[in-house]
């Protein structure tokens, strides 16, 4: 009766005064502390029958991506891995403890399974964080630990900088094969309630599956838990920092086609949006891994490369055919009809002082000037002759001589006179033919100058379309 009040008086006290409730857990914690690990051995598998399996139930929850270094291609994250077991030997009644159903206590006093990371790209083998662990009444142990894994993941910028990626998390154990440890997923992928959002990938799901994998070394079958991370490259940084200035950089290759040839900077503009490419195409590179699959950008830029290189080659042929001269031979027929006919008038290429109205009066004005010089050439002996007349009607109506001596007078001076203009008349073709030749070189000249300008449009319509297919072309895969 006596201990039956003081259990009375207990039972009010702690109703009374709820610390020395927790005072008494304390005392009942250590207490069964003290008996589960009395014999205890965390060496060994926690089971009865060593032909029984233990099942281990794993739960990952992804906290961060810390970095994906593609060039090393390995991906590093920051988890909470969650192990859930059963320990045959750790167990107790909870009503001879005072209700006391769950203790904390460190991990390293209970056995753990070896589960690690099978795809592991890290040099440093530590231990795992030693946490605590929560022990049940009825043996089953959850062991929470925090960790940040190094993994190998293979990459694949083919898309790059629209690409996607799959990166595996493969957890199993090490020693234990699938008839001592069996290992299971909690859920059918990794919980992403608490992940933070990276500025450079996005996480577009965590499934999980289990393989059971028979290795060449050994006959048991070892199973595991691979976690894929889908994850999607965030482009917008790379579009306004590489993809951006490329566009407009091979959007300058073809105005140089547009640039006078007397300019003399038709070359060095295409040398350097060469070099400036170039760099883009380093910095590229210095990020990429050393694959055989070449990145869409990549690409892009070797394209716009073999384009600019194109066009500067065109660019000093077209300047030759500009600075051909009075020297080089007249431009051929088919170039003459071809180019200078139908093409000027496509590309709206028209000589110096010329333009779509007044190509027409030049024509016509050429045309009178040749009908000109005809009939002055035609009546150049007979304008002579009439002069000679005029000067001989005039003189014989002021001096009356004799016939004879008239005769014998101006016949000496009418040959005279004959003589000096044909000496003129000889001075002037002589000199109209020299004009008549140097006109014809500088038409020759000025024809080839015109088939490079032609030339030049043509080409720089074409490199503009082939840039704009390939900016459409480079989008469209993107999407």
């Amino acid at each position: 009766m006596g201990g039956d009040k003081k259990d009375d008086l207990a039972s009010s006290r702690e109703m009374h005064f709820p610390q020395s409730v927790h005072a008494a857990q304390g005392k009942y914690a250590q207490m069964l502390f003290n008996e589960l690990f009395e014999d205890y051995s965390n060496a060994l598998r926690p089971v009865e029958d060593t032909d029984t399996v233990l099942n281990v139930t794993l739960q990952i929850t992804l906290f961060q991506i810390k970095d994906m270094d593609e060039k090393n291609q390995i991906l590093t994250a920051y988890l909470w891995i969650r192990q859930t077991w059963y320990d045959a030997y750790l167990k107790w009644d909870k009503d001879q403890y005072d209700g006391l159903d769950s203790i904390r206590i460190p991990s390293n006093l209970v056995w753990r399974p070896d589960i690690v990371l099978y795809n592991k790209a890290d040099d440093d083998f530590s231990e795992p964080v030693n946490t605590n662990i929560v022990l049940r009444y009825d043996g089953k142990i959850t062991w929470d630990a925090p960790a940040i894994t190094k993994s190998s993941c293979v990459v694949d910028v083919s898309y790059f900088p629209f690409d996607s990626q799959q990166c595996n998390l493969t957890f199993g154990s090490w020693t234990y094969n699938g008839n001592q440890v069996d290992i299971f997923n909690s859920l059918d992928s990794g919980d992403l309630s608490d992940f933070i959002e990276d500025v450079e990938w996005e996480m577009h799901g965590m499934p999980a599956v289990k393989n059971v994998i028979t290795y060449g070394c050994c006959s048991e079958p070892y199973p595991d838990v691979t976690f894929t991370l889908i994850l999607k490259r965030k482009s917008s940084f790379y579009i306004f920092n590489l993809l951006l200035p490329c566009l407009l950089i091979s959007f300058l290759a073809p105005l140089g086609f547009y640039l006078p040839a007397d300019s003399g900077e038709k070359v060095s503009l295409g040398v350097t949006v060469l070099l400036a490419l170039t760099v883009f195409q380093l910095m590229v590179a210095e990020s990429m891994p050393p694959s055989e699959n070449v990145p869409l950008i990549g690409k892009y830029y070797i394209a716009t490369m073999t384009m600019i290189t194109a066009s500067t080659a065109l660019t000093i042929i077209i300047m030759n055919i500009h600075y051909c001269g009075s020297g080089a031979k007249p431009v051929p027929q088919w170039a003459r009809v071809v180019i200078l006919d139908y093409m000027s008038k496509i590309f709206f290429v028209y000589d110096v002082g010329e333009n779509c109205t007044s190509s027409q009066s030049m024509k016509e004005q050429d045309s009178s000037l040749k009908k000109i010089n005809t009939c002055t050439k035609g009546n150049k002996y007979e304008g002579a002759q009439r002069s000679l007349a005029q000067i001989r009607k005039s003189n014989s109506g002021r001096n009356k001589v004799p016939p004879e001596d008239v005769s014998n007078n101006y016949g000496i001076r009418d040959e005279s006179c004959c003589s000096c203009y044909q000496i003129l008349i000889k001075n002037i073709e002589y000199i109209a033919n020299c004009v008549r030749r140097h006109k014809a070189n500088h038409a020759k000249g000025v024809e080839w100058k015109k088939v490079a300008k032609v030339m030049d449009r043509f080409f720089m319509w074409i490199f503009f379309i082939m840039v704009f297919f390939m900016s459409i072309l480079v989008i469209g895969k993107a999407l």
